[in-house]
């Protein structure tokens, strides 16, 4: 493919294989149900889960767009235990203040049919934890500071293929974001210009797993179309 356009920096062809309508529907459908099929778990299984699997799945949330392609992530994965114990007790010091001390009735009524409380023993059953940083701004080879673009939308893309990918390899996650967690710096060793944006525990769900009977947004409330 011949070069048409002039850059003043690098390009190179894009050329993907053009589905036939019919199998690009049908390919869709499927991502559709299989993707219907997963749940936030917060049971685990301690059965261990190969390192294998979370390379596959960052790797996955790398190829995620993001704001001028600065890629403002960073995630750290632990199984050590006593790391995972130290970011237990944390959390729950964090969860203890929200769910005991803390007047926010409304949040809490919006969380009532979760049955969740302060508790978050899945923090050490779960084989791995992975903390997704989002990097407000980067260090530059001089040292100088260089701000980072859109830093929470493209970090929360990458959030979103990172769990896609761990449903397709029959794993389970939870969205787990104790407010504040400024603790995940210190326990894990984090530079100051990194925000911890969320804790995933990584595992396959117990055999006894259960999950709030819930149903999802339907596509009439969720899609708007405009125009003719």
């Amino acid at each position: 493919m011949s070069q048409t356009r002039k850059h003043q920096y690098p390009f190179v062809p894009y050329a993907p294989p053009r589905l036939p309508l019919d199998e690009g529907l049908r390919r869709g459908a499927e991502f559709h149900r299989h993707l219907d099929r997963r749940r936030s778990v917060r049971w685990f299984s301690p059965d261990p889960v190969p390192v294998e699997a979370i390379e596959l799945a960052v790797r996955a949330a790398n190829t995620a767009p993001s704001g001028a392609h600065q890629q403002p992530w960073t995630f750290v994965a632990t199984q050590d235990v006593v790391v995972k114990h130290q970011i237990r007790f944390a959390a729950e010091q964090e969860e203890r203040k929200f769910y005991r001390e803390r007047e926010i009735p409304e949040w809490r009524a919006a969380l009532a049919h979760l049955e969740t409380d302060e508790h978050k023993e899945f923090l050490e059953v779960a084989p791995w934890l992975v903390v997704v940083f989002a990097q407000k701004h980067r260090l530059r080879e001089n040292g100088q500071q260089q701000k980072t673009y859109y830093a929470s939308e493209s970090v929360g893309i990458a959030c979103g293929l990172f769990i896609a990918a761990l449903h397709s390899m029959g794993l389970a996650t939870l969205t787990h974001t104790p407010n504040p967690m400024a603790f995940l710096n210190r326990v894990l060793h984090r530079p100051a210009n990194e925000r911890p944006y969320i804790l995933f525990p990584v595992g396959y769900p117990a055999d006894d797993c259960e999950v709030p009977d819930l149903t999802r947004k339907p596509l009439s409330e969720a899609l708007v179309f405009v125009g003719d």
